[in-house]
């Protein structure tokens, strides 16, 4: 098999055993980024000196007989939102065109720990706003199934890597759906692990209380070596939890035999394709065949979801953003006369279109005289919300339904259209309303042959169950292949 097709555990028993050197996997998925950047555009940063010095330095470590982590040596990409030392780290903005952290994230740290090799960061929408990855300041990012559609976002840049074979495995980070919508988009698998699980330290921040780090893979098996390898406590983050570590490998053959799935019936009303809604009726199916037992439910607060996390993540937004005025660090408008024009001007100028309409949408909802209506009566939603997934969770193991409505749509489709672009978010937002963990991952494709996705939610730090249940359904999918 070609290098840069291996799944992650292929490759890393081929680098353990000698089969290969890391090197060699390096210059592969180098050569694959030269190849193919011109065509999908995955990558803002590509740090082929680094990743190749790193590659020597573990082959260096293996010729002298030390025993390293499965990682190891393994080429990875890094959405451009999460620091790494001096790396230039963008989040695809103007902003912070030049910006070079001088600190690791702490999903880095984790991973320099397991020797990891870095072929540079990923593209994505402009600070993670966006569901396409055409918000991104320097370029859009295509998708490697079929270069006319979008890939989705926020880390379109991150699945596209992965589905390219320009990536072992990637980081991104979902706020809304960004890891596992350009997941199901691509055609690869993706975890939004549960809040809490994986440290924020060194992710910029879009809305706090939703951004969380996950992997993007090529197989569940994959996903969960890589999760294993991030996830943990970490005191410098302090919504982190001290118990969500471990190995989510463990067990993963499990299966789901006994195991009771929830079907909402809201996840099928208006405006879902149908060729989605037939593909995820599939997986039910294929679900109990394998001795589940699957259910509809009613989650009525669903539909509230979307609106609610808009107000909330705006608000938590323009709260982040602020620190952002062209003074301390980032873009700053040159010729200005005195503060109050230093600050408009940077700001109108080093942000795009997306980031200040989200801006604005968040100053609004925040101001004295619309507080009440809009952010506080959001925050009762959310708690409807919450409580609506733990009644369902108290007579179900998980949940399943569609990632997102439709499949990946054509470049440019919705780019006009921000509403059209934000009902993408449908099915996704309500996990992080809650704080979950959800996994994606491809259920079908449609008559053109383009990648449906389905996720997987469970209740907290339920990341193991859930990759026993992804295992088990791809797993008698290819058997079926």
């Amino acid at each position: 098999m070609n290098i840069t097709e291996m799944p992650v555990w292929e490759l890393s028993r081929a680098l353990q055993g000698k089969e290969l050197s890391a090197v060699e996997a390096a210059s592969a998925y180098l050569d694959e980024i030269s190849a193919k950047e011109k065509d999908i555009g995955a990558y803002l940063t590509v740090t082929e000196e680094g990743a190749l010095s790193t590659a020597a330095q573990v082959d260096k470590k293996r010729t002298q007989g030390e025993k390293l982590p499965p990682l190891a040596g393994v080429p990875m990409g890094i959405k451009d939102n999460i620091c790494v030392r001096g790396v230039r780290t963008t989040c695809a903005s103007r902003m912070l065109e030049n910006f070079v952290p001088p600190y690791d994230a702490h999903v880095v740290e984790r991973l320099a720990e397991h020797d990891y090799v870095l072929l540079g960061k990923t593209n994505l929408d402009e600070f993670a706003m966006g569901s396409s990855t055409e918000n991104s300041f320097f370029q859009p990012t295509h998708n490697p199934r079929d270069l006319s559609r979008v890939p989705g976002g926020s880390s379109g840049g991150s699945a596209a890597a992965v589905a390219a074979g320009e990536a072992a495995y990637a980081l991104g980070s979902d706020t809304g759906g960004s890891i596992r919508q350009p997941a199901a988009f691509c055609g690869v698998v993706g975890m939004k692990p549960t809040y809490g699980a994986v440290s924020r330290y060194g992710l910029v921040a879009f809305a706090s209380s939703f951004d969380q780090i996950g992997p993007l893979t090529r197989d569940v098996r994959d996903n969960a070596l890589v999760l294993s390898a991030i996830a943990g406590y970490d005191r410098r983050d302090s919504t982190s939890v001290d118990r969500a570590g471990g190995d989510f490998l463990s067990g993963i053959e499990a299966g789901v035999q006994g195991k009771k799935i929830a079907l909402p019936r809201e996840y099928f009303g208006e405006g879902i394709d149908p060729q989605v809604a037939l593909a995820i009726e599939g997986a039910a199916r294929r679900f109990a065949g394998l001795g589940a037992q699957v259910e509809e439910v009613s989650m009525e607060s669903l539909p509230h979801a979307l609106p609610a996390y808009y107000i909330l993540s705006s608000a938590e937004a323009s709260s982040n953003l602020a620190r952002f005025d062209g003074v301390k660090y980032g873009f700053r408008a040159k010729g200005c006369r005195g503060v109050e024009e230093l600050y408009l001007r940077s700001r109108s100028e080093g942000f795009g279109r997306e980031v200040k309409r989200r801006i604005m949408l968040g100053s609004f909802v925040l101001s004295a005289g619309y507080y009440d209506a809009y952010y506080k009566k959001a925050q009762q939603v959310r708690t409807l919300i919450v409580e609506d997934f733990k009644r369902v969770f108290r007579g179900y193991d998980f949940i399943l339904g569609p990632v997102a409505p439709t499949t990946a749509y054509r470049m440019g489709e919705k780019t006009r259209d921000p509403l059209s672009m934000y009902l993408g978010d449908v099915y996704t937002v309500p996990v992080n309303i809650a704080g979950l963990p959800a996994l994606s991952l491809p259920c079908g494709a449609n008559e053109d042959g383009l990648p449906i996705g389905m996720q997987l939610i469970g209740p907290a730090f339920s990341e193991g169950m859930l990759y026993q249940a992804g295992y088990a359904f791809e797993t008698s999918a290819k058997g079926d292949a």
